[in-house]
Order: structure tokens, then sequence, then C-alpha cells
């Protein structure tokens, strides 16, 4: 007999990732070595919070994590042989949070006296946004600026399951937890539309305000250009927005005419390579042997820590493998990290870093208790990413101070509950189900029918409780910071970071490296390490097993209803994704709301997955 989970849903999942163009390769052929560096950072691609511990697979390299590009920033601003850094941003897939943190790096290195360049061959608008904290930027000629402004659009996907007659069925808590919306109807709610406004409007402030302090520009000058755009190379040039028109070889003449053809572009800088394998087989064989069996940290130097709650929140624990991390926050690994900072005398301070739009309530209520033994031992900071939202707001109620970018999204308290009946779908294959019952409610969790009013009824006052205890944490955690009443606050309703800073949800504006330095402060410490918690597993772990034991690699993750695998969209997905890939992760992460719903008890989650472009 299989017994069906009920999921509630406490809803917000939205990426906002900037999309950038194909990979361009940067060739700075030329260059001798020599006693002055330039480093060379690629920001290309998606950037993770969760430090990986793992090497290029079949020639490509897993993505860089945002603690180990600021780790590499510093290190080059303290660098005395490094003289300036070239980024590569053209193709950066970043959330605005992150795109916020990394202009403070560039910021913090021009401080020093170290310029910072950019080459593209094009920007779009959120790369322009992340180029214009460089100290010099420019295009290839007949290269494009696309400075267009913001557009977000999310999915809504009832149509779809009518075509396969499946029919979604959910009740809310709070006129503003449209988490469902996009599988309930065709389009927003007014009450969406209304928070989907606002929230772009802050966005496009914040946007706007990096480009002009960044360009030296009034606000209203950037509007009007972002107004006038797209531009070609040369009119961004003619326009202020950018520096130069030259190609790459150029570009790179101008850098050697700077510092001399002596100098050095480490396009490796800080880098460090998981696979230095011994060539001798000993020696190979030792190297083995410690990578499988790690020395535990702990007891030594003092340290912040840093646990991250990263991606949708999950009941049970992670399994990454040698061909990317695990997908989600998971409630076990989370918690046994919290208890062992707890625990672990050398870290003084912990750092929870948030980039969730929330999830199942239970794994989100474990994660909280975990915070709290935390809290009564050692200062807990919590600093957000791009998204902090329900589930991922919920987790951050034991923090001292809660830290986040001006563009984060977070907020979203409250509730929204129900399930996907199939019923239809299986009569269009000619599958009928004869059921039979005892109890009043057994048919409650079923898929087989919508809920009765009966069921309904008691559905909402459960989903109640629920989200009484939501709001009770938020008015014991932020008390007399909040400065509206709780309920005008909550309902679902979604804010960005700068919004939040107003209302009391948080207390400053700052980065990842912010958050740290506060904690570290806040502990009297000086000189101190930055401790992540649970460590990556390297590959031969991962591979072989071995080294820390806990549930890091032990539970397997659950089959997915329509992810990767799934024959119900295997045939199409990669003729969507070649055509329109933003939309089609969209899509995708919102169908994903159905697998958590179908094997979570209560979920808290965020309303859409909006694509910003």
């Amino acid at each position: 007999m299989r017994i069906r989970t009920f999921a509630m849903t406490v809803a917000l999942a939205t990426p906002l990732v900037w999309a950038g163009s194909a990979p361009a390769q940067f060739n700075l052929n030329g260059l001798s070595e020599g006693g002055k560096v330039v480093a060379h950072f690629d920001l290309s691609g998606p950037m993770t919070e969760t430090p990986q511990n793992v090497p290029p697979l079949f020639g490509a390299r897993p993505p860089a994590s945002l603690k180990s590009m600021l780790a590499r920033f510093q290190a080059a601003r303290e660098d005395a042989n490094v003289k300036a850094v070239v980024l590569e941003v053209e193709s950066a897939q970043l959330g605005f949070g992150q795109i916020q943190e990394i202009r403070a790096a560039i910021r913090q290195f021009k401080a020093v006296d170290k310029p910072v360049f950019v080459h593209a061959d094009m920007l779009t608008t959120g790369t322009y946004a992340l180029a214009t904290a460089a100290s010099r930027v420019s295009i290839t000629p007949t290269g494009d600026v696309w400075l267009t402004g913001l557009a977000g659009e999310a999915p809504y996907l009832k149509g779809m399951l009518d075509k396969m007659a499946l029919l979604a069925d959910f009740v809310h808590c709070g006129d503003y937890k449209t988490a469902a919306e996009p599988l309930t109807r065709t389009g927003p709610s007014p009450e969406s539309e209304e928070m989907t406004n606002w929230l772009l409007d802050s966005l496009y402030d914040s946007l706007v305000k990096m480009i002009a302090e960044s360009r030296d520009m009034t606000p209203d000058k950037v509007r009007q250009l972002i107004d006038e755009g797209p531009y070609s190379a040369e009119e961004a040039r003619k326009a202020g927005l950018i520096d130069a028109v030259e190609h790459r070889q150029d570009f790179v003449a101008e850098l050697k005419n700077r510092y001399g053809g002596s100098v050095t572009i480490d396009t490796h800088y800080g880098q460090q390579d998981e696979l230095d394998l011994p060539s001798d087989p000993f020696g190979l064989l030792s190297k083995i042997m410690e990578l499988l069996n790690p020395a535990r940290k702990g007891g030594g130097k003092q340290s912040v820590a840093v646990v991250y709650v990263e991606g949708p929140i999950m009941t049970g624990a992670a399994e990454p493998s040698p061909f990317g991390p695990a997908e989600g926050a998971y409630s076990t690994t989370i918690r046994k990290a919290l208890d062992e900072a707890a625990a672990d005398h050398s870290v003084k301070a912990v750092v929870l870093r948030v980039d969730s739009p929330g999830g199942s309530a239970l794994a989100s209520e474990i994660i909280l208790d975990a915070s709290r033994r935390v809290a009564d031992t050692k200062p807990l900071i919590v600093s957000m990413g791009n998204v902090a939202g329900s589930g991922g707001y919920y987790v951050t109620c034991a923090a001292g101070t809660i830290f986040a970018d001006d563009t984060t999204i977070t907020g979203s308290i409250g509730v929204v509950g129900g399930k996907l009946v199939t019923t239809g779908g299986w009569n269009k294959l000619g599958i009928n189900w004869s059921s039979h019952s005892r109890g009043k409610n057994a048919m409650m969790l079923s898929s087989a029918a919508p809920f009765s009013e009966s069921e309904r009824e008691r559905l909402m006052g459960y989903m109640n409780e629920i989200y009484d205890v939501f709001k009770g944490h938020v008015v014991k955690s932020r008390g007399q910071k909040l400065t509206r009443e709780i309920d005008k606050l909550a309902g679902g309703r979604v804010y960005t970071g700068r919004q939040a800073l107003e209302l009391g949800l948080v207390d400053k504006m700052g980065g990842f490296d912010d958050a740290v330095k506060f904690a570290a402060n806040k502990a009297g410490l000086g000189d101190y390490d930055v401790r992540v918690i649970p460590e990556p597993p390297n590959i031969f772990q991962l591979m072989f097993g071995g080294g820390q034991e806990d549930e890091y690699t032990r539970i397997g993750s659950q089959p997915s209803l329509f992810g990767a695998g799934s024959p119900l969209l295997e045939s199409v997905l990669p003729l969507i994704r070649s055509l329109d890939p933003a939309r089609a992760d969209a899509v995708m992460a919102t169908l994903k709301r159905l697998d958590i719903l179908n094997r979570e008890g209560v979920l808290m989650m965020t309303p859409w997955e909006l694509v910003i472009e």
C-alpha cells in the first residue's frame, strides 16, 4: 500500500537571474611572464552560493561560488604583485544580489588604487550594470550595449494542465500569497500584478542607481539613456556609457602599455587545483588516502563558520555527485552543520547564508530550531543572497542581525496548500480507478478528486494554524523593529531588501563579506578563519565514500515527476531549451513545485518563477 503525503506551499521561487550571451574566449597571448600580475577573473555562467570541492570533469569546470570569487578578489587586492584585474562578464548569469556583491568587491579593489578592466563583445542590461563598476569598460567595434531596462515574465501552466486533464486544487492564506497561481490560473490575479509591479519598481530604481553612481550621471539621465537604448559600440561611447571601442588585441596592447611587456595575465589567480596529484605511485596512493580520509577540522584557529541554505528547502539529507552539487537545502544536513557549529569551541560566530525561495515547512522549522541552538551560544548573523523568501525567511528568525542586498527578494510570509487532481489524465489514457474509503476525510489527500467543501474547510483551519506559527516566529524575532502590524506585512507580500529594511524585516544593507566581518566583530575576533560547515566533499569521497560520517551523502534523491528523465517532458524539453532556455528553466522550476508537493508535508515557497530580461 502506498501512503501519499499532503503538501502545503508557503511560496516564492524567484530566480531573477541575468542570462548573458554566448561565452567569448579571452585571448591574452603576447603578454610575457614577469613580476607584475594582472588577475583575470572569468564570471561566465552561473554562480553558486555553496562552495564546491570538485575538480573539472570531462573538460568542464563546475560553477564558481560567490564565496570563492570574493576570496579571490580579496587575495588580489592584498597581493602587492597584482596591479589590476580583468573581468570577463559578458556571459555572466548572476542574480541581482550577486551583482551587487561583486560590484562591492570591485569598489574595494579600486579603493587601493588597483584598476578593474572590462572588455566585451556585447553587454546586456544586467551585465552592463555589473561592468559599470569597473575602472574602464570597452566594447568591440560593431559590438552592442543592450541597455533596454527590465522586463519580467512568469509562466502560468493551467492551460497545459488542462490539456493533460489535470487539475491543481489549492487554497491560500493571505491575498498576496499567490504561489499556486502559476498552476491554477492562466494569468496573474490583481494582487499578483500589484506585487510584481512594486518589486520591479524597486529593482529598476536600484539598477538606475548602480549605473548612475558608476558613470557619474544623474538618475534621470540614466533613465533617459535606457529608454533610448540599445546602442552600438560607438553610440555607447558617445553617450558616456563605455570608455572605449576597441578590438581584443587593442585592449591587450593597452594593458601592455600600462604595465609593460613583462606583465603576466593570470587566468587562474586564486584557484586551487583539487587534483594536484604526485606522479610516483606511492605518493599517489598516499594522496588518495589523504583525500578519502581528511583530518577533521575544528578545535584549532578561531573561526567564523558559514552554513548555507541554498535552493528549495526539503527534508532529508543531500546527495551531491561528481557531476554536480545536490539541488536543494536539506534539513538533516543543515541541522547537523548548525549543531556542529554550536558545539565547536573554535567557532566563535556563525553566518547563515540564505539563497532560497523556501520549501518544506517541516524542514524550515528543523533548520530554525537548530539555528536557535547556535544563537544561544554565540552570535548568529544572517546574510541574504538573491532570494530569501517564505521558508527562506522563516529560517532567519533566530538571527540577531539580518543583512540583505538592496535587490534581495524576501518576505512572502503566508501559506498556500493544495494537491494535483490526476483523474482526468488517467481517463484520457483509458484507465479508470475504483475508490473505496472509510472516514469522512479519508480521500482528502487523494489525487482522485478536488477537495469537498468540508475538506476545504478543514484544510483552511490547518493552514491558518501554520500561518499563525509563521507570523508568531516573525513577531517574536523582529519585535519592535517591525514598522507595521504583522498582518499588513504578511499575507504573502514579497519585498526587495531595501523595502524590507524600511519595514523592519531586515536590519542592514550589505553582502556576504559585510555579514562575516560583522559576525567576527560581534565575537571580538581579530585574526580568524572563515570556515564552511559542512566542508564540501572532494571527488574521491563522492566516488568512493569515506570522510565525514553524517548524512551528507547518504540519502538519495527522489524520482522527479516532471524533471530530468521524465518521459512526460523528455522529448520536448531539448527543443524548448534550445529555442528559449530562460523560459524553459522557469517552466521547469514551476513544475518542480509539483515534485516537492508530491513528497513534502507542508511547504513555504515564494510566488512565481520570474524571468528578468
